[in-house]
């Protein structure tokens, strides 16, 4: 049986448990976020996938208005928790939820890994492409998008299709990153 590389903690997962996080995946919005300067006091912002909450934290401590989407629970004060698919869930409710248009969409999302490199990278951009229908329908003129991108095949695809809506697109893969992992998160700026 292969060894399970996530199974011991590392640094970034130490530190998540200190700080009071969710999650170690903290560390890659935070950087990102340095790094770009999205997320502003104010901003109205969703986040697709958002269980265990770690991302929610983080931009509930930036001041914003948040509404998450996942289909487990989550709890934090000052959000509001949507416990549905992301495939379900309309843009309509969520810019209700919001009060208007978002500012910042958000999606951390992976599937559930089998192991096989291209099913898993399939299934991701699956969830990615949802997100990024999302952020088109959603997203206030100017707006932003991050995603988790699993590199493969039709990870250029789907780079370029957000290259047609934004003015601004990036890929970066902050340091909380694992090094034996695929993914890198696709930065998106200025909708049009």
């Amino acid at each position: 049986m292969a060894k399970n590389p996530y199974q011991k903690p590392d640094r970034f997962a130490q530190k998540a448990k200190e700080e009071g996080y969710a999650a170690r995946s903290v560390y890659k919005l935070a950087e990102i976020d340095q790094r770009v300067r999205i997320l502003k006091r104010g901003q109205r912002v969703v986040d697709l996938g958002c269980s265990p909450g770690s991302w929610s934290a983080y931009v509930l401590e930036r001041g914003c208005k948040l509404v998450g989407v996942d289909l487990t629970e989550t709890n934090l004060p000052g959000g509001t928790f949507l416990i549905r698919s992301v495939f379900d869930v309309t843009s309509d409710e969520l810019r209700t939820a919001l009060g208007g248009p978002a500012d910042v969409v958000l999606s951390d999302m992976a599937p559930l890994t089998t192991g096989a490199r291209d099913a898993d990278h399939f299934a991701q951009i699956e969830l990615a492409t949802r997100a990024f229908d999302v952020a088109c329908d959603l997203l206030a003129p100017g707006g932003a998008f991050i995603c988790k991108v699993f590199e493969g095949p039709d990870a250029k695809a789907f780079e370029l299709a957000v290259r047609k809506r934004f003015d601004g697109v990036r890929r970066v893969r902050p340091e909380a990153v694992r090094q034996n992992s695929r993914e890198w998160f696709l930065v998106a700026e200025h909708f049009q």
